[in-house]
């Protein structure tokens, strides 16, 4: 799913192509997409971008008349920039918004069709699409530190709460437990100031640093290789694989759709976390350290 560092380089690259310019027409191919009736889609077609906003995993286009267009990518949506008047044909097309500068287009892989598309019109009705988190990249140390602990949940599960933090989802919140040294699965209450400091830090660091990073590989080009999984990071999609700090291999806990993943030496003091579907199957031979992990696979390889 597109996160905050995602979502910003789709703003930066639709202020430089949408931003005052007039949408003329949206063409929608699927009938899940439009989740609104009033106002009607047609309300906003005429009429120009006057502002760019990110809600938290979402992009809010602002139009005059206090109309609001607001696009929720999910986990599969993309977002392309195609000539004007772009054709949408093919399974994966959800809609076209087409300005006199090219069409903006939005797809959606897999059969899961769970992208969005709202139509609103004043202020309270954009903010009612608000999960209410806070923008961390702007907020205190105090105003984290009281949003983390606002109720006792596990680290993972808080940082990627909309409810508690704006925009942090699966991939970032993995590398900013790494970066951290901290467990996805300690509980919130229980961190100690310093600990709280240091995913404080480790969230500005870690978010601040890819927005820099994405930013430089994307250039003026229109952002179309927006993933979950990059080669430079540390931890999240590097199951199996060296870490880049200590060396030891990244393991995973997998929940439904999920998949969290952790460096057992930088983060849990050696200890493997239960992955749920193998600890069941496992049960006490389930193993408790990274050592004792290394030490079934050489005996299953004897």
């Amino acid at each position: 799913m597109p996160e905050l560092p995602d979502i910003t380089i789709y703003i930066d690259a639709l202020e430089t192509r949408v931003l005052h310019q007039t949408l003329s027409r949206v063409r929608v191919a699927s009938p899940f997409l439009l989740r609104t009736a009033t106002p009607p889609l047609a309300s906003i077609e005429g009429k120009p971008v006057a502002t760019l906003r990110r809600m938290g995993k979402r992009i809010a286009f602002g139009f005059e008349s206090d109309l609001w267009l607001v696009l929720h990518l999910m986990i599969a949506g993309r977002l392309h920039w195609q000539e004007a008047g772009a054709r949408l044909s093919g399974k994966h097309k959800l809609a076209a918004f087409d300005f006199p500068n090219g069409s903006l287009i939005l797809t959606e892989a897999g059969t899961k069709k769970r992208a969005s598309l709202h139509v609103v019109q004043g202020e309270t009705a954009l903010l009612a699409l608000d999960r209410g988190g806070i923008e961390v990249l702007g907020a205190t140390l105090s105003a984290f530190a009281q949003a983390l602990t606002r109720s006792n949940h596990t680290l993972k599960r808080a940082l990627t709460d909309p409810r508690l933090f704006s925009g942090i989802g699966n991939a970032y919140s993995d590398e900013i437990l790494h970066v951290a040294k901290l467990s996805p699965v300690a509980l919130t209450q229980r961190l100690k100031p310093p600990e709280i400091e240091r995913l404080y830090q480790a969230t500005q660091t870690v978010l601040t640093g890819w927005i820099t990073v994405l930013r430089r590989q994307t250039g003026n080009d229109f952002p179309e290789n927006v993933t979950a999984f990059r080669p430079e990071m540390a931890v999240h999609g590097k199951f199996g694989k060296a870490c880049p700090v200590c060396g030891a291999k990244v393991q995973r806990i997998r929940h439904a759709d999920n998949e969290t993943n952790y460096c057992p030496k930088c983060q849990t003091g050696g200890r493997l976390l239960a992955d749920r579907s193998l600890s069941l199957l496992l049960k006490k031979d389930w193993p408790r350290t990274f050592e004792e992990l290394e030490e079934m696979k050489d005996a299953a390889r004897v």
